[in-house]
């Protein structure tokens, strides 16, 4: 009876002591954990027994020189052993063995226990996105996702993030709710957190995340979620997509674009005051005239008031010349050439006459025939470009300007018959001889005739065309030819005479006039 309360005695000191500095050991869920007695520090030759249990049941018992004895205990009877250091080893824990275990020890003369306090964890899985939703509505508060991990130990922590800004609850606009549920068999946590939340505009392209958090691991974030913002059409936008300035016969396209999303898909447009409907955003006008210049409008089809213009001009140039086609007047008449000019803008003006630019186009007083031939009159403005031509044919009986005479080669002479008309005048020489013509400009052309005379004679030259003649005649002699001598720094007029009538073979002074027999032939010249 006094060893039994001796031996009561000394276990009750032995709680004390265990309250007082319990031992504690954390291990993973699944690994084998290693729980010493007394840590360790027992000597072999002092211990009679060595049991070790926990509230509410025994694991194993270990007498000297004897194996250990494992206890029924359907919880460990195949997962506990006992170490040579009388350390239990007990494999692949669970939750189940995250409680108080006493290793007991009986020496000669006490009783001693030594109680070790098991903590287990377990990390939690992935974040799992589920009941996603794919948009919300700016103002309509939304249920946008649940964020699930599960078998946890201790319990994780979820917190949702905005641009990796955490999320509060607000009780308005942000709601989050929470739920921890522990499995009773496993008693591994699951938690739950979702999402409530009322967006704004500045909320397209947000990236939500949530994280999870766990006193054992590093944060787990979940991918990013990006979610359709919709929000109502505010005001609408009209513009023009064709390049101007817009001509009379261009096509002009018109789009309208709304600030809402999803954005509407039909829109009314308004041209020349007549509402249009249509199920697209696009609307082009064709072949625009003067008239489609005005103010444009598109607006909502369910709501008018929410409404945007713009203006348009088309351009346009009228040009009327006074005169076109072929124009035939009398040489000496006058004639006015008159440009109306209607545009919706400045014009420019220029003139050219074949190739040649003029600086203006002046009234003409007194036409001449250099005064006839194509005219090109161009009208520019804003892009468009206007061209109006007409032809001036100025008419006139023929004029010989001049007649004249020229040494040939040996005693040949050429006839020069110079005639101004209009149409181009043709010649008749009242001799025969070799003929030859020069180009027709500015109703002048140039009739030549070379002929060989055997004495003195007359020359008529003729011109004419539809609209009349004239003539003129000119002496040609046998005997006479300009031509041109020197004496002594002196300029001598010399005339050929027939070489039977030279009187010298070198020549012969005679007053002023000197007979000298050169290059074949014979010249009397004075001075």
């Amino acid at each position: 009876m006094h060893r039994s309360f001796l031996l009561m005695c000394l276990l009750t000191v032995s709680l004390m002591n265990q309250v007082i500095g319990l031992e504690t050991l954390t291990s993973k869920y699944g690994d084998t954990i290693e729980i010493p007695c007394n840590k360790g520090q027992l000597k072999e030759t002092d211990v009679t027994l060595v049991k070790w249990k926990y509230e509410g049941g025994n694991i194993l018992v270990k007498q000297m020189d004897q194996n250990a004895t494992i206890s029924p205990d359907v919880n460990y009877k195949n997962r506990v052993s006992i170490k040579k250091d009388f350390s239990l080893v007990i494999t692949q824990v669970t939750m189940t063995d995250q409680r108080t275990f006493t290793c007991m020890v009986v020496e000669k003369d006490d009783i001693l226990e030594y109680p070790v306090q098991v903590t287990i964890y377990k990390v939690p899985s992935q974040p799992q996105i589920t009941n996603l939703t794919t948009a919300m509505a700016v103002g309509k508060p939304t249920m946008l996702a649940q964020c699930r991990t599960e078998g946890a130990s201790p319990a994780a922590n979820i917190t949702w993030f905005k641009n990796k800004t955490p999320l509060m609850t607000d009780r308005a606009a942000i709601k989050i709710n929470t739920n921890v549920d522990v499995d009773k068999e496993t008693r591994l946590s699951t938690t739950t957190s979702t999402l409530e939340y009322t967006a704004v505009k500045e909320d397209i392209d947000a990236k939500f995340t949530c994280q999870v958090q766990h006193i054992q691991s590093a944060n787990m974030d979940s991918s990013p979620l990006v979610f359709t913002v919709n929000y109502p059409t505010e005001k609408v936008d009209l513009q023009v997509v064709s390049q101007g300035p817009f001509k009379e016969g261009d096509n002009v396209t018109l789009k309208c674009t709304a600030d809402g999303n999803p954005p509407p898909s039909s829109y009314s447009f308004y041209i020349n005051g007549e509402k249009k409907t249509v199920d697209s955003n696009i609307y082009t006008l064709t072949n625009v005239t003067r008239e489609n210049t005005g103010d444009y409008k598109c607006s909502l089809v369910d709501n008018e008031d929410i409404v945007a213009s713009v203006p348009i001009t088309v351009e346009y140039l009228d040009v009327v010349l006074s005169t076109t086609g072929k124009i035939v007047k009398k040489l000496g008449e006058s004639l006015e050439v008159t440009v109306d000019v209607k545009a919706s803008g400045a014009a420019q003006t220029s003139w050219k006459k074949g190739n040649a630019k003029l600086n203006s186009l002046s009234k003409f007083d007194k036409l001449t025939y250099s005064d006839s031939g194509m005219y090109e009159c161009v009208v520019s403005m804003a892009g468009l470009k206007k061209t109006r031509t007409f032809e001036l044919v100025v008419e006139g009986p023929p004029v010989i300007k001049n007649l004249i005479k020229e040494r040939g080669e040996g005693m040949a002479k050429v006839l020069k018959c110079v005639a101004e008309g209009s149409p181009k005048p043709t010649v008749q020489w009242s001799v025969n001889g070799t003929s030859a013509e020069s180009a027709y400009e500015h109703g002048k052309v140039t009739y030549s005739i070379t002929i060989v005379p055997n004495g003195n004679l007359t020359v008529s030259c003729t011109a004419s065309n539809v609209l009349g003649s004239d003539i003129k005649s000119i002496d040609v002699s046998a005997f006479v030819e300009d031509v041109t001598m020197d004496k002594q720094g002196k300029t001598l007029n010399c005339y050929t005479i027939r070489s039977d009538l030279c009187k010298a073979l070198h020549y012969t002074v005679r007053g002023d006039s000197v007979f000298t027999h050169q290059f074949n032939k014979c010249f009397v010249c004075t001075g």
